[in-house]
């Protein structure tokens, strides 16, 4: 039978004294689809029908804006590149940039259409320019949800407008505004923009949290009869970024409060905690049979935690190890298991890898270690008895 040692990890010190952490239920919303998570952990704090197929209305012009940010990152277009306005972008109605057909626009100035101003024109004219036309565009669109891991979604335009084929759910943007922030920071800064003037036209940032709540740097408004009044809403405080979704609001004021309460709800109640660094030294373990007697064992990513506020001092963590660690050992072997628990509750697991490795050693080295370790088994019953 297989042997394992437990080494336990203190994280803080715990007293039988500390109050109960009270977690209320959070607000109920009056949308047809909502949810809030944590953007560094993915960890969800609210949901209510978060995948539940709905009309995102212009929450599709986030994933215009992420596909055009990757096309710039990629380097097949450019923000001073001039971009031709067609007489189909100009004719396409609802919000608009003002873009005039017969002109030139440079994708910097369309990228602010699309995101500050929400331009249906602006985004149509993009999306000719990167994929010759709206559908070839669309089937763009598509592939990157797939690759995003967004399950639920179809995109049949790049506006928005209503298309019955046209769906995605709360749980898919939050993925995919998650996805916006992460990989493309600083075409992120753009949606933090309250105002945006083109042709002599100064349109403010639909999404009225930025001017109430300085927390709020993003992200998207939209609204159709279909989807009514959606928003998806991103806010950061001390250092912990809470992305909310709600699809389906009866209002434009009340997608904003009822973004608020979420957002509100997820940072007085939660906290984001950093554990353990990448590569960061757990332990030191004994190597048999190799040129170095020991190594340092750690985990290759960072571990955070989306834990109920105050609630640190109550984590355990242990690790599970092989206590028979044989060389050669290479760097980033997995030697065991990091278990982070709450209450009893498994939080999270993560592999514990070798930091450096260890040749074996020479013949006459590694026989020693073998009769070593025959002995302690023998006599002890434990090879961890050294």
């Amino acid at each position: 039978m297989k042997i394992f040692a437990v080494i336990c990890l203190s994280l803080v010190s715990i007293t039988l004294s500390a109050a109960p952490i009270i977690i209320p239920a959070p607000p109920q919303l009056a949308t047809e689809g909502h949810i809030l998570l944590d953007a560094a952990t993915g960890t969800v704090l609210v949901e209510q029908n978060s995948e539940v197929r709905l009309p995102p209305a212009s929450l599709t012009k986030i994933m215009t804006s992420y596909i055009i940010a990757s096309e710039i990152e990629q380097g097949r277009i450019a923000l001073d590149d001039e971009v031709p306005i067609s007489v189909k972008a100009w004719k396409t109605g609802g919000s608009r940039m003002f873009v005039r057909e017969g002109t030139d626009v440079k994708v910097s100035d369309l990228i602010r259409g699309i995101v500050v101003q929400s331009g249906n024109d602006a985004s149509v004219a993009m999306a000719e320019f990167i994929a010759g036309d709206e559908t070839a565009f669309a089937d763009i669109m598509n592939q990157m949800a797939a690759r995003l891991g967004m399950e639920n979604s179809e995109f049949r335009n790049a506006t928005g407008l209503p298309d019955e084929s046209h769906y995605t759910t709360a749980r898919d943007l939050s993925v995919l505004a998650t996805a916006l922030i992460q990989d493309f920071p600083e075409h992120y800064k753009i949606y933090q923009e309250k105002y945006f003037s083109y042709n002599d036209i100064r349109q403010a940032n639909r999404n009225s949290l930025l001017f109430r709540d300085d927390s709020v740097d993003g992200v998207k408004t939209g609204h159709t009869q279909a989807a009514g009044y959606c928003l998806v809403a991103s806010a950061e405080k001390a250092d912990m970024r809470l992305i909310s979704v709600v699809m389906g609001a009866t209002s434009e004021r009340a997608r904003a409060v009822e973004s608020q309460k979420l957002l509100n709800y997820g940072f007085r109640y939660y906290e984001s905690i950093k554990l353990y660094e990448p590569l960061e030294s757990l332990r030191q373990v004994r190597v048999w049979e190799g040129l170095h007697e020991s190594l340092a064992v750690g985990l290759e990513d960072l571990v955070q935690l989306t834990i109920p506020r105050g609630s640190r001092g109550a984590l355990e963590a242990d690790i599970v190890l092989e206590p028979i660690i044989r060389a050669p050992i290479t760097r980033g072997q997995v030697l065991g298991t990091l278990t982070v628990r709450l209450d009893g509750e498994s939080l999270l697991e993560r592999p514990v890898v070798a930091l450096n490795g260890v040749k074996p050693a020479g013949f006459f080295a590694a026989l020693m270690d073998s009769f070593q370790l025959f002995l302690l088994e023998t006599f002890s019953g434990d090879p961890l008895a050294l």
